[in-house]
């Protein structure tokens, strides 16, 4: 059972942000920062390594995530995790002097400090969470403040434990079982490969200095593809085997294929958007839709003619390269479809620096084995994901604000040839301004990173400056790092003040 830990650090990025995105309310960038800290020890490191995420975000970072918790007893649309948790404390079942006197604290409570009050109601009655709001009214902003976000970790945590009830491994988090009132509960289909020819091209792409790419063909548009739904419906189907409303994953599949005949897109995140949208208008019994793939790569075969090579339009190569991806959540929201929780990435880029990169003037000790460089090879890989201010610009490509993986990979190549860097992780820093520069559309960009520069065998070789490699030992050292807009600006005020200097 132990080894229950061990097969989450070997998931994607978009596995990992699809099963625990919603720990921390309405915020999956939590799990999406957290992934590259893998591998976890346990599941409670794991969920110290979110929190350690939330703790050292930006305040104003922090105060939205409290903010995206809705008011205790509201009768708004919320999350079903906020929803199921608010029932178990009975604030589905107010009296109406009770209603109306939560409903005075937590104006009083939003009014004085900025955001909603928050209580982790497990083993709360509505009495008592009634005197802690009129206790806690009563504190300096500060204290409530971090009173909040504690609250925020213990629901987040029992979120977490519950995951672990469903999956069979409670025993591998320290939190005691929950009310089973308390649950999450999804179902879908995995690997499901698509591939389609002659999609609309992709065209009216953005131009940037450091990339050639102006769009694609989209003769062939490959992708791999897997779709989670839930729905409070189907909960008879896990603990009575009612499956009288259960779709089966065959047919999530089959619908997919079928659907992907008629897409008049050109990009993996208006197809994800869209399939996502038709499983909603289709099934009634679904809430929410979770739909992630990764993009098969195809390259361009040469062939000879008259007047040279040119790109074969019958013939591709199926690439080892690296791969775009992209994540679209669609949830029910009454008789509206919302889509919300969109990434888009490239996953797997792979390059390497034959000089110019350095590494010194790190920490030293009696555990330092590594000698200081100033002119290395550097041999990374690179994952990089993207969000847009407005989601529309990643999934229409008819706004002309799309920004293609090509871009992003042209970017990243770009500047580690042009910077002489003192790390990798300067070297992303460098990357991600770049990008947030480029594409003023983009409100986040994140990294992980793996250092695999090879080892030096002979520093010399019988001519020229050349030396000779090997393969490094199987440690390998990774980074991850997220910058959003703030990032930028930062930047430009500081080389602002040096140039006043």
């Amino acid at each position: 059972m132990a080894d229950f830990i061990k097969l989450v650090n070997n998931w994607s990025v978009t596995q990992f942000v699809h099963t625990f995105g919603g720990l921390f309310e309405e915020s999956p960038w939590v799990a999406e920062r957290s992934w590259s800290s893998r591998p976890f020890d346990s599941f409670e490191h794991m969920m110290n390594v979110m929190k350690n995420v939330v703790q050292t975000s930006d305040e104003k970072v922090k105060l939205q995530l409290l903010c995206n918790h809705p008011d205790l007893g509201a009768r708004i649309s919320m999350s079903s995790n906020s929803v199921q948790e608010q029932t178990g404390a009975g604030l589905n079942s107010l009296s109406p002097e009770q209603y109306n006197e939560l409903s005075k604290l937590n104006q009083e409570y939003t009014s004085q400090y900025g955001f909603p009050f928050i209580l982790a109601v497990k083993g709360h009655t509505a009495q008592s969470i009634l005197e802690s709001m009129r206790v806690r009214n009563r504190r300096g902003r500060e204290e409530e403040f971090q009173t909040a976000l504690k609250e925020v970790f213990k629901i987040a945590s029992i979120r977490l434990e519950q995951w672990l009830v469903q999956m069979g491994h409670e025993h591998e988090f320290a939190f005691k079982p929950v009310d089973v009132k308390q649950r999450t509960m999804y179902y879908g289909k995995g690997d499901v490969w698509m591939y389609r020819s002659y999609v609309k091209p992709l065209t009216g792409i953005q131009s940037i200095p450091e990339s050639p790419f102006t769009g694609r063909s989209n003769i062939l548009f490959g992708l791999n593809i897997k779709v989670a739904v839930q729905g409070d419906v189907f909960l008879p189907s896990f603990i009575e085997g009612d499956n009288s409303r259960v779709v089966p994953t065959d047919s999530m599949k089959n619908f997919i294929l079928k659907h992907a005949a008629d897409y008049s897109g050109a990009t993996v995140e208006g197809f994800l958007a869209t399939i996502s949208r038709r499983f909603l208008e289709t099934y009634p019994q679904m809430n929410k839709v979770q739909m992630t793939a990764d993009q098969v790569p195809f390259e361009d075969v040469p062939i000879g003619g008259e007047g040279g090579f040119r790109a074969s339009e019958l013939v591709f190569r199926y690439s080892q390269n690296e791969r775009a991806m992209a994540a679209v959540e669609a949830e029910r929201k009454g008789s509206q479809v919302e889509l919300s929780n969109h990434f888009s990435g490239v996953a797997d880029i792979r390059l390497i620096k034959v000089k110019g990169s350095e590494f010194a003037s790190f920490v030293k000790d009696q555990y330092t084995s590594l000698p200081e460089t100033w002119d290395r090879p550097l041999f990374i890989f690179l994952n990089i994901n993207w969000r847009y201010e407005d989601p529309r610009d990643g999934m229409d490509d008819q706004r002309g604000r799309y920004v293609a993986a090509e871009q992003v990979r042209d970017v990243a190549a770009a500047v580690f040839h042009a910077c002489r860097s003192a790390s990798i992780q300067h070297l992303i820093y460098q990357i991600g301004l770049r990008l947030l520069k480029r594409f003023g559309q983009l409100s986040e960009v994140s990294f992980e990173s793996n250092n695999r520069t090879w080892e030096t065998v002979l520093d010399e070789v019988k001519e020229g400056e050349g030396k000779v490699f090997t393969e490094p030992r199987p440690p390998y050292g990774f980074q991850g790092f997220s910058m959003t807009r703030d990032d930028l600006e930062a930047d430009s005020s500081r080389m602002k003040k040096e140039g006043d200097a």
